[in-house]
C-alpha cells in the first residue's frame, strides 16, 4: 500500500536526504536522481515540493538559519549559564561551517549565489545584536559592563566581524586576521567599558572558529 505522507513531512524528509548526499557527494556530484532514489518518491512529487535542486539548497540554509538563530536565542536567555560565557556561546553557535554544514557554505560562496549569501548576512545582522544586547544589559546590571548602548555596540561588533571576517568580503593573511581579532577584543572592551585585557579571553572563540571552518 502505497504511503501518504503530510507535505511537511515529506518536505523535511527530501531536505534530510538532500542534505545528506549534499555532504557525501557535494552540491554539483549531487543530482534530482540520487535525491529521488534515496527518498524513495516520484519526480513530479520532489518538483512539487521544489522547483530544482537550487531550490532545495535555498530552503536547507533557510532551515539551518532558523536552527541556528533558535540555538543561539536559547542559549541567550540561560540565564544559569555566567554572561562572558554566553557571549561566547552565542556566537559559537552562528558558525553554520561545521559539521554538516560545510557543504552549504561552499555553495553560498560561489560568485553566482552573492544574494544567498547577502541574504544569510542580512538575518545575522537584524537578529543576533540583540540577542547580544540582552547579555550585555545583564552584565551591566551585574556591575560587569558599562556602557548607555549595549544594542549599538552589538550592531557595530556583528557588522564589522560578518564583513572583516568573511572571506568573501576581505582577504587576510593569517598574521593579518590574528592583529583584526586582537584589535576587535581591544576596541570592545572599550566599547563596553571593561578593563584592558578582561576580555582577551574571547581570542579563544575567534580561534576556535577558524578552526572549525577549514
Amino acid at each position: 500500500m502505497r504511503t501518504i505522507k503530510k507535505a511537511q513531512e515529506r518536505r523535511n524528509e527530501i531536505l534530510d536526504a538532500a542534505e545528506e548526499l549534499f555532504n557525501q557527494k557535494g552540491f554539483d556530484g549531487t543530482s534530482t536522481n540520487d535525491i529521488l532514489e534515496k527518498v524513495g518518491i516520484a519526480r513530479g512529487t520532489l518538483y512539487y515540493h521544489f522547483k530544482s535542486k537550487e531550490d532545495i539548497m535555498d530552503a536547507l540554509i533557510d532551515r539551518m538559519t532558523d536552527t541556528i538563530l533558535e540555538a543561539a536565542k536559547e542559549i541567550g536567555a540561560n540565564k544559569s549559564i555566567p554572561v562572558n560565557e554566553r557571549m561566547i556561546r552565542v556566537v559559537m553557535a552562528l558558525n553554520i561551517s561545521r559539521g554538516n554544514g560545510k557543504e552549504i557554505m561552499e555553495h553560498i560562496h560561489k560568485p553566482q549565489n552573492a544574494l544567498m549569501h547577502q541574504k544569510i548576512q542580512k538575518i545575522i545582522l537584524n537578529n543576533v545584536p540583540s540577542i547580544l544586547a540582552d547579555i550585555i544589559r545583564e552584565g551591566i546590571e551585574q556591575g560587569l559592563f558599562n556602557t548607555l548602548y549595549p544594542y549599538e555596540c552589538m550592531e557595530m561588533i556583528v557588522a564589522y566581524t560578518n564583513t572583516v571576517f568573511d572571506d568573501d568580503m576581505v582577504h587576510l593573511t593569517d598574521e593579518e586576521r590574528t592583529s583584526r581579532i586582537v584589535a576587535l577584543v581591544f576596541n570592545v572592551e572599550r566599547l563596553l567599558g571593561v578593563e584592558n585585557g578582561s576580555l582577551m579571553y574571547m581570542m579563544r572563540m575567534f580561534a576556535n572558529g577558524n578552526e572549525n571552518s577549514e
